[in-house]
């Protein structure tokens, strides 16, 4: 597959670029800083080098003054390298660190020094259907999900299948992250089922034969690792009774479907569902994380069982999503959106649906979802809703 320009813009300073294996860290680092000197931590020889000998990366910068980036890939498995780096970026003016990521909990849980404001947080996350253009297609995103090393295999769903085990291995186990890799083995597939949903911890628990703390601290490792994240009922000058319990969403709709088990007695929409609305909260987040102003993601959802699917706030103003996987509107689609409404009538409202058609139902529009996403652009969202 060729390379695909992405929207992530690289700050003028360090930064850490967080973000799940496979979407792409390395590659970007590669074609924004073809100069950098590059210290590959997932490289055995590398790794062993720089766990010994830390001070190691001052003497090899210090040895280059010719060098401005440098590019620590995977820095999470050495993160005794962060003071060395600290005392880099004060020695030397100019000098800018790329440190990817694609966990946070190693750095949170050593209490390292995280650069003290030196180095910004930044993400990088699946492709965005505008980032593929005339590549994108909706059907392929929801059966195969849109990570680019999944995206690039001749076997797609074979990369997918063998991701999980991926993460059991090299992070989970290696890391000794869970006591017992084969509850967490467990937990993962029962998880699969609260995609796109508020999970109900005690209930996985009992699918797992395991106490509810420790899913608890499962659901934990998960966001850690950055494959999942959840999201908070919208709460903002509430005039209604809300529920509590945040969703739940897999960072990929590929890798959701990779884990979400199926069988003759599952229904093609239990599964294609929760997929279709985790796909577009995924593009949600990328835009958040691209688009140079504050914004959040929640959802909303009474204590009657009133809901919308997605909100966003922030900068540019207040969204409210309802994703329906059917190619045909029915009459109560919309009474989410219309109570969201009456409750923020400043909000943007839409329904994002698979039919072919715009529509304007009861002055809120309803679009078709893989237009809605080709459109979707850094900064611009109500253009993307607009006709």
């Amino acid at each position: 597959m060729e390379f695909t320009t992405r929207f992530f813009q690289a700050p003028r300073q360090s930064f850490f670029l967080l973000g799940p294996r496979g979407t792409g860290k390395s590659l970007f680092a590669q074609k924004a800083f073809p100069e950098a000197l590059r210290i590959d931590l997932l490289e055995p020889d590398v790794f062993r080098t720089y766990s010994a000998r830390p001070e190691r990366l001052r003497e090899l910068v210090l040895g280059r003054p010719d060098v401005r980036n440098i590019v620590i890939d995977e820095v999470q498995k050495v993160p005794e390298l962060l003071p060395a780096v600290h005392a880099l970026i004060e020695r030397r003016r100019g000098l800018r660190f790329i440190l990817t990521g694609s966990s946070a909990r190693k750095l949170k849980r050593a209490g390292v020094d995280l650069l003290g404001g030196r180095a910004v947080m930044r993400s990088l996350h699946p492709y965005m259907a505008a980032e593929l253009g005339s590549r994108f297609s909706l059907d392929e995103a929801l059966s195969h999900g849109l990570l680019p090393l999944v995206l690039a295999a001749d076997e797609p769903r074979d990369v997918l299948r063998a991701y999980a085990a991926l993460y059991l291995r090299e992070e989970v186990q290696l890391e000794g992250l869970v006591r017992s890799v084969g509850a967490f083995s467990r937990f993962l597939e029962a998880v699969s089922f609260s995609h796109a949903a508020p999970v109900n911890l005690a209930a996985v628990a009992r699918d797992c034969q395991v106490e509810r703390k420790t899913v608890e601290g499962y659901v934990e490792v998960l966001e850690d690792l950055l494959l999942a994240f959840r999201l908070p009922v919208f709460t903002r000058r509430a005039k209604r009774e809300l529920a509590a319990h945040p969703k739940l969403f897999f960072f990929d709709a590929g890798v959701y479907r990779s884990l979400r088990p199926s069988g003759p007695l599952d229904s093609p929409e239990e599964i294609a569902g929760p997929a279709l609305e985790g796909l577009v909260a995924q593009h949600l987040r990328a835009w958040i994380a691209y688009t140079d102003a504050e914004h959040q993601l929640f959802c909303w959802r009474t204590r009657s069982g009133v809901e919308v699917d997605l909100v966003l706030y922030g900068a540019r103003g207040l969204f409210a999503f309802e994703v329906k996987n059917a190619a045909r509107l029915r009459g109560g689609d919309l009474r989410g959106l219309k109570s969201f409404r009456e409750d923020y009538p400043d909000a943007t409202c839409a329904l994002l649906y698979r039919g072919p058609e715009r529509l304007l139902v009861d002055g809120i529009p309803c679009l078709p979802v893989g237009d809605f996403l080709t459109r979707l652009h850094p900064g611009e969202l109500a253009s993307a809703i607009a006709e």
